[in-house]
């Protein structure tokens, strides 16, 4: 039976609209897509098709009870057994989980990406490099607000009420205080190229040290 090594597991935390997802993609361009599973902790929010409508708009999703966290831990740790997983798909313009499912192959390199992954002691303690994205409020705001407008059917009223009910509160309570918690903290995200270097040379070295 053929051996594997152990998958090196890479946490991205950072706010909402930090850069997250720009420093996931370059990772998975310059070390290889091939190479890489990749876990949005966004892909486990707990379904609420049971509740009214209204009623799920009111849910807290910054809140690290409205995800689905242990499903996303055994998960990484069924990639680290080398064991195919299913990843979930989240409808953010219903707040629901639907049926279909995106079947991950095991890879030499798990990337896990979520505002709140730091927070989740039993998660983190999985994370071989832990990477913290540190971007302006303002700028994380803007980004905010041109994503949930055009990706997730949201007006700007709605986002606005949203940011200054949840978002930012929860940034500070949860999000925030998980920074002690990186490796490296990377100022700008994806687009801090002397940083983002300095990332792919060390997760370079781990899969060679690791064959």
């Amino acid at each position: 039976m053929p051996t594997h090594p152990n998958p090196i597991v890479i946490g991205i935390a950072g706010g909402s609209g930090s850069g997250k997802t720009t420093v996931a993609n370059v990772i998975l361009e310059q070390v290889g897509k091939q190479k890489i599973a990749y876990l949005p902790h966004d892909a486990y929010y707990k379904d609420l098709s049971e509740l009214p409508r209204t009623q799920r708009a009111q849910i807290n999703f910054d809140h690290p009870h409205s995800l689905e966290t242990e499903l996303l831990t055994r998960h990484v740790q069924q990639l680290q057994l080398w064991q195919r997983i299913h990843l979930p798909i989240y409808d953010f313009k219903t707040h629901s989980r639907t049926e279909q499912t995106i079947s991950i192959e095991p890879q030499s390199v798990i990337i896990v990406e979520g505002i709140l992954i730091f927070a989740e002691q039993k998660l983190r303690e999985l994370f071989d490099v832990k990477i913290f994205v540190d971007t302006d409020s303002d700028i994380r705001f803007i980004r905010r607000l041109q994503r949930d407008i055009t990706e997730r059917g949201r007006t700007t009223e709605a986002v606005i009420q949203q940011y200054l009910k949840t978002v930012r509160p929860m940034h500070l309570e949860f999000v925030e205080p998980s920074k002690r918690y990186a490796d490296v903290i990377i100022p700008e995200g994806g687009f801090n190229t002397v940083a983002m270097d300095m990332v792919i040379a060390r997760i370079e070295r781990l899969l060679t040290n690791s064959q």
